[in-house]
């Protein structure tokens, strides 16, 4: 069998789906993985002070505080035992995490020592360690935020469709069953004329719910996508800020390297209340006042702008890194 109409199948797919493509992804991961540690380790606290002659400097010191919010004036030692940065192996699960995580830790001394928890973290842990999401609070200091995943989270859209030419009404698809704010979601307004909802999970949690995948294309041909919250974070949030589309949700209770915790609502997004009850309303309000909407697309788009620039995501990241370290009690 011709591998090659297989492969140029799967690419049309991934680029009419509107997210992004894992190969570039990981051929660029095994290119880094290739250049000597030594050479970044060498870069690294040059990269560090070039921060203080950026124009965006003050921008670069609060993402990172945010991101790590340990402090190194008082320094929280790891517990014995947690593994140095050379003991990092490549996993057969979970690998977009080490490539993540491996593409900053190489600029640090290779016997440093860190803790790190992949996956949906939703709980803080007991000691300082890097994830990819935390419980939005005050109290959250010990879940250190990189941008972890960021293949499938990350993802940001050219919207060509104005919001005046979408359609009036909201759309959501994605996994429902084991995910109780989207069940309660479908339980209170599945089937109404502003909804276009649809469970892609692959047992529904009732036949009625079963709808077919949309790409990012389709979705974005609505005037307002629903971010609801499933394991941890909305995944779907970032290119829905990305797009001349509406975020339409509850008040978040995760966040990530998005920072979804400093999202205004009515700023950056349109909140509903958490039993969705004044869902149907909002969606009217916002047909009827669309300088409103204009305003929060506005807001939206400039939020999405400050995690574009790959230059200084690299020194956010490395400030994060440098920050955790420090406050571990390690120099």
């Amino acid at each position: 069998m011709n591998a090659m109409p297989v492969l140029l199948q799967r690419a049309r797919t991934v680029f009419r789906s509107g997210k992004n493509a894992k190969f570039p992804y990981f051929a660029k991961a095994a290119l880094r993985a290739c250049v000597p540690p030594a050479l970044f380790r060498a870069r690294r606290e040059a990269l560090l002070a070039s921060i203080a002659t950026r124009p965006d400097r003050d921008e670069i010191e609060a993402r990172a505080a945010y991101c790590c919010r340990l402090d190194p004036a008082t320094p929280a030692p790891l517990p014995p035992g947690a593994p140095r940065l050379r003991d990092q192996r490549f996993p057969w699960k979970g690998h977009v995490y080490y490539f993540d995580t491996r593409e900053f830790l190489r600029y640090f001394p290779a016997d440093l020592r860190w803790l790190h928890i992949p996956g949906d973290v939703t709980e803080v842990p007991p000691a300082p360690a890097i994830v990819k999401s935390r419980p939005i609070g005050a109290d959250n200091a010990n879940a250190v935020l990189l941008n972890l995943n960021k293949v499938r989270h990350f993802v940001f859209v050219r919207d060509r469709l104005r919001f005046e030419e979408k359609r009036p009404c909201a759309v959501f698809r994605g996994k429902v069953r084991g995910k109780p704010k989207r069940i309660a979601l479908f339980d209170r307004h599945f089937g109404h004329p502003l909804l276009d909802m649809g469970d892609t999970s692959s047992r529904p949690v009732r036949p009625e719910w079963a709808a077919p995948k949309l790409t990012l294309a389709d979705q974005l041909r609505f005037r307002y996508v629903l971010a609801v919250e499933g394991n941890d974070v909305a995944s779907n949030l970032k290119w829905i800020l990305s797009s001349n589309s509406l975020a339409v949700m509850p008040r978040p209770q995760f966040e990530t390297w998005f920072q979804e915790g400093l999202l205004e609502p009515g700023c950056h997004y349109v909140e509903i209340r958490p039993d969705y009850e004044d869902l149907p309303e909002k969606l009217a309000w916002y047909d009827a006042h669309p300088a409103a909407a204009a305003a929060i697309l506005q807001q939206a788009h400039a939020w999405v702008a400050r995690f574009r620039d790959p230059a200084r995501e690299r020194l956010v990241a490395l400030r994060v890194l440098d920050r955790y370290f420090r406050a571990t009690g390690q120099r």
